[in-house]
């Protein structure tokens, strides 16, 4: 028998980073839904044409091009909007090669599985941790197409890689699949739509501190009341000044309630999203922020 196992040294594991807490928007008015379609739908468009951008760009992006795509922005939303679409859209093209890589990985194992098992003979065992033979002649020619298929995707794959290309979808290849699938997923075609303009919309705001209340773009009092500066096409929309519109919804975050509220009144950098769950038809507001190390 062989020895014990060797003891590692103890050691801390991390806490978490970051933390992000959700509350219900209540008791909105069907102006407020109104106005928030209307944001998140053309914000949303914005953010779908920087991302269109983006991935035109490939590998040779920099910060004069992310400069000039933000002051686009700019021109149709505000400053700060348009450096939190941008922020996104950067973070959305970074996690397209990020699954684009984890691909490329997944085919390469494939392919050296398949290979390294019709190199063996038909019927062959394999050892504790080599694969067996394949058990038949017709197992081997099938493996043997297949093999060809996976070598194909694998070379476009790194084709699409070198040239910086990514696929990606806002709103999700999931839900956009399901359009062709409606019966199966039991959802009308309204309803899909529905769903679909909802996870498109672009309704979130990055913090910053020393600002009122750790956020200019959306704004969470300490007492919850929530407001929002209008892009500049909706600012006939304003009901509070400086170009703002106040919800009638206030929110009071049950869980880690007192660690927001001391970072608001501290005016330190809090992260907003806004959306819709249109499965219940209820709209909820997301805070987030980082814990330093």
């Amino acid at each position: 028998m062989g020895g014990l196992r060797e003891v590692a040294a103890p050691f801390v594991a991390l806490g978490p980073s970051g933390v992000a807490v959700r509350d219900r928007l209540k008791h909105l008015s069907v102006e407020d839904e109104k106005v928030l379609r209307l944001i998140g739908d053309l914000l949303g468009t914005l953010a779908s044409l920087d991302l269109k951008a983006r991935c035109a760009a490939g590998l040779d992006h920099d910060t004069g091009q992310w400069a000039e795509r933000k002051r686009t922005l700019t021109q149709e939303s505000s400053s700060r909007w348009a450096g939190s679409i941008t922020r996104a859209t950067h973070d959305q093209w970074a996690l397209a090669r990020r699954g684009q890589l984890a691909h490329i990985q997944s085919l390469e194992a494939g392919v050296r599985t398949i290979a390294h098992r019709l190199s063996l003979p038909i019927g062959e065992k394999g050892g504790k941790r080599a694969p067996d033979g394949y058990r038949s002649r017709r197992e081997w020619h099938a493996k043997a197409r297949r093999l060809h298929v996976l070598e194909d995707r694998l070379q476009a794959a790194r084709a699409d890689r070198e040239a910086g290309v990514v696929r990606v979808v806002r709103g999700g290849k999931g839900l956009l699949n399901t359009r062709h699938h409606l019966q199966a997923a039991g959802l009308t075609e309204e309803q899909w739509r529905t769903r679909w303009q909802a996870v498109r919309r672009f309704l979130q705001a990055d913090g910053e501190s020393g600002k009122r209340f750790g956020n200019e773009t959306i704004r969470v009092t300490p007492d919850g009341e929530v407001s929002l500066k209008l892009p500049a096409p909706l600012a006939h929309l304003a009901n509070a000044p400086h170009g703002r519109y106040v919800l009638a919804a206030r929110v009071a975050f049950a869980h880690r309630g007192e660690q927001w509220r001391d970072r608001v009144t501290a005016n330190r950098a809090i992260a907003y999203r806004i959306h819709e769950d249109t499965s219940c038809g209820r709209w909820y507001l997301t805070a987030s922020w980082t814990i330093p190390r």
